[in-house]
């Protein structure tokens, strides 16, 4: 099984059900750390509509916040989920403006490496 994250018939990731779940659950709780949506609607019927200007919103403060973070534990637990996001914002041509303001910071690199990578192996 899998599902779809989708701006209306467009669909911009189609990952297994558990990678699903674990990323929308991801979501809501880096939501709830930046104070600001997602983007991401509800998972109903296999599918998760995204408002994809509001996701890069959420994606560019969730890169600014690794970036500003000096907690090394924060950081890494942030790492995987930044990058994802990254790279589902990249799937749509949305623009993240920290990755691009930001693209000195060795940290904000290794985050755009890593959606790079990810994007390759995310299924659409």
């Amino acid at each position: 099984m899998s599902q779809y994250f989708q701006n209306g018939g467009e669909v911009l990731w189609n990952p297994a059900t558990r990678v699903a779940g674990l990323f929308l659950d991801m979501a809501q709780a880096h939501a709830r750390l930046l104070g600001v949506p997602s983007g991401l609607g509800p998972m109903e019927e296999d599918e998760c509509q995204v408002d994809v200007q509001a996701f890069a919103s959420f994606t560019d403060a969730l890169v600014r916040y690794y970036a500003n973070s000096s907690h090394m534990i924060l950081r890494s637990l942030m790492e995987g989920f930044a990058a994802t996001a990254l790279a589902v914002a990249h799937s749509v041509a949305e623009p993240v403006a920290a990755a691009r303001e930001l693209a000195d910071d060795p940290a904000v690199r290794r985050l755009v490496d890593l959606a790079h990578e990810y994007a390759a192996a995310m299924p659409r």
